[in-house]
């Protein structure tokens, strides 16, 4: 319940920064779900997580009931539901959960904490003879319309165990026979940390293994921020793009370039709803428009697939790993699906359009203030050479890669041609903590490898090759 709480206040206070930002721009109110965005479906604290985008006709599979998520449109994000039974079969409601309740439980669970202190678990023998309620009651109790949280009181009152247990297996108990019988599902603001966070638990492969602190990292180093102009090279479906179009707005512009003539897929910067402001300013170009206007390309500049890791023809071909879509993950959300237009009351501009002649000769003149790229299944060494001359003068760049080695090769190769200063290799770490009461410690499961970040400056090298000729 407090993982809960924390969340819905951190959900609640995202959505009203969101819906007061210099471009939410008044179409539709950012702090409540319309028909036509994505959310994000948590059910059970966090142990299944889906996205979806809501229209009429979705629908959500919670354990073997389907549900309409047609009365998720129209309601705040953070809003919990409950699965009912009603006349049309199960549905979900909205939960009325108040503080006063809140505190009346905590009080309680106090209590019992101090009762259950002098208890212990050694008499309990798990013999399934302690429950008196058997399946044909829990389906009559059902089929005379009594809700999950009625079952699951049933089910308390009829254990006979479960009075002398402590009060944190008693909690235990309640927690599974809620998630069985009584399921919640929290709607959530699909944002940079909460997309990453469902990607990196469920298929971490398609992010690169990125994890959420990697990430902060990675914009931080590359001095993310508003009135921005950042060059990305995105690799891992856009998820790094959209995260630096969240943090830059509507007040600067955030380019994705790619190599070839194809564009990567960035499909996951559909699923933040991004405002029509802060989608005009998301742009594609490909390198070869970026560095027509500087000077002649070196020898690392890749115009030979065979250069470049992954061809120009493998990108041509949609990669299943940057599939938003997957059926057997209930994962709801088709961004690839034609009449998503048709279903969004807001009609905002797609993001990722190709950048226009005007913008291109701005930032050719003016150079990019910051650079990322997050390019794991490519050869970074070349890609920096080539990427780098396209910043401007003491601007900012960070390179993500799951190994340390490339990054190590790449790091002396910008040593020896003094393109750069203040090169460090960063290895993220994170430690999560349970905090509870007279229990509190870090998980017993945790990931202790979250990739490597090099970060440096860029400088003007012109001194240096004057100094090489002098001597």
């Amino acid at each position: 319940m407090e993982v809960e709480k924390q969340i819905i206040e951190e959900e609640t206070a995202a959505t009203s920064t969101a819906a007061s930002s210099v471009n939410g721009s008044s179409e539709v109110n950012r702090a409540v779900t319309w028909e036509g965005c994505s959310v994000l479906l948590d059910i059970n604290d966090g142990d299944r997580l889906v996205f979806s985008r809501l229209s009429p006709a979705a629908t959500i599979k919670i354990g073997n009931k389907k549900c309409s998520l047609g009365p998720l449109v129209g309601c705040p994000f953070g809003t919990l539901f409950t699965v009912e039974a009603g006349v049309g079969g199960p549905h979900l409601s909205r939960s009325a959960a108040s503080n006063g309740g809140n505190c009346v439980e905590h009080n309680s669970k106090d209590e019992a904490q101090s009762v259950g202190e002098i208890r212990d678990n050694r008499a309990l023998v798990d013999n399934n003879t302690a429950q008196s309620l058997s399946s044909e009651d829990i389906e009559a109790l059902r089929s005379e319309g009594a809700t999950g949280d009625e079952i699951v009181k049933a089910l308390i009152a009829n254990s006979s165990t479960f009075e002398t247990k402590t009060a944190f297996s008693q909690e235990k108990y309640k927690l599974k026979k809620q998630k069985k019988y009584a399921p919640k599902v929290l709607l959530r603001r699909p944002t940079m940390r909460s997309i990453c966070e469902t990607y990196f638990k469920k298929h971490p492969q398609r992010t690169g293994f990125m994890r959420v602190d990697t990430l902060s990292m990675l914009l931080s180093l590359a001095n993310v921020g508003p009135n921005s102009d950042a060059l990305v090279l995105d690799k891992l479906g856009g998820l790094v793009v959209g995260s630096v179009a969240e943090r830059v707005g509507g007040t600067g512009y955030t380019c994705s370039t790619y190599f070839g003539s194809v564009p990567y897929q960035i499909d996951m910067v559909r699923m933040f709803n991004f405002c029509k402001d802060v989608c005009t300013r998301i742009l594609q170009a490909p390198f070869c428009d970026l560095s027509s206007l500087q000077d002649p390309p070196s020898e690392s500049v890749m115009t030979d697939p065979s250069d470049m890791g992954p061809s120009s023809v493998e990108a041509a071909q949609p990669d299943p790993s940057n599939e938003i879509l997957n059926q057997d993950d209930d994962t709801l959300l088709d961004s690839r699906d034609k009449d998503d237009d048709a279903l969004t009351a807001q009609k905002s501009v797609k993001p990722g359009r190709k950048a226009p002649p005007e913008i291109i000769k701005l930032w050719k003149d003016n150079g990019f203030t910051s650079l990322i790229v997050a390019a794991p299944e490519m050869d970074v060494e070349s890609l920096i050479m080539d990427l780098l001359p396209l910043l401007a003068y003491s601007a900012p760049f960070a390179i993500y890669h799951q190994y340390l080695q490339p990054l190590a090769t790449c790091m002396h190769k910008l040593q020896a041609s003094k393109m750069a200063i203040g090169l460090q290799i960063s290895e993220p770490w994170l430690r999560e903590y349970q905090v509870l009461p007279s229990r509190t410690h870090p998980h017993m499961q945790m990931n202790a490898f979250g990739g490597y970040i090099l970060s440096g400056i860029r400088i003007s090298n012109t001194g240096a090759a004057n100094e090489d000729k002098t001597t």
